[in-house]
């Protein structure tokens, strides 16, 4: 939001807190409703009014696609190929974590992690793409259990 701020020259000429709170608050006049991450009262809400916009996952307008449809962005529609490829500018990667600390600890984690990244799951064919979840290429799946199975530690962020 605080991007498209800038388009306004009245927004774009105000600094520090007054600038962010300008571009950050969202409207409480009826408009803009918060669901928070509650995306079936997001679909529930959508359903019910032609005119409204949602934002959630893609696997609940895969799931919902005889009601709902998507909204194209800078010409751009949502399908799996724009959202793998990037080009469907909203998008974003879905990143999952695991603690190293908690593998061979926490029943069932291992286990669970390893369902997660096999084929079955998250392949071409699996069935997480059966829910509406976005198929990583081949390369980038080997390199995620790569990763996993080397325990390789997350990077600490930039400051």
């Amino acid at each position: 939001m605080e991007a498209g701020c800038e388009d306004y020259p009245a927004i774009a000429a105000l600094e520090g807190d007054a600038k962010s709170q300008t571009c950050s608050r969202m409207r409480q006049d009826g408009p803009f409703i918060e669901a928070g991450e509650n995306d079936n009262l997001i679909v529930q809400r959508l359903k019910a009014d032609s005119t409204a916009l949602g934002i959630f996952g893609y696997s609940f307008l895969f799931e919902n696609s005889d009601t709902l449809k998507d909204v194209a962005v800078d010409g751009v529609e949502a399908d799996p190929e724009t959202i793998a490829d990037g080009s469907y500018p909203v998008s974003r990667p879905l990143f999952f974590y695991v603690k190293n600390a908690h593998k061979g600890v926490i029943p069932g984690l291992d286990e669970f992690v390893k369902e997660y990244v096999s084929e079955e799951s998250f392949g071409e064919d699996g069935y997480l793409s059966e829910r509406g979840l976005i198929v990583l290429p081949e390369a980038d799946r080997e390199a995620t259990r790569k990763v996993i199975a080397d325990s390789v530690p997350m990077a600490a962020p930039a400051k």
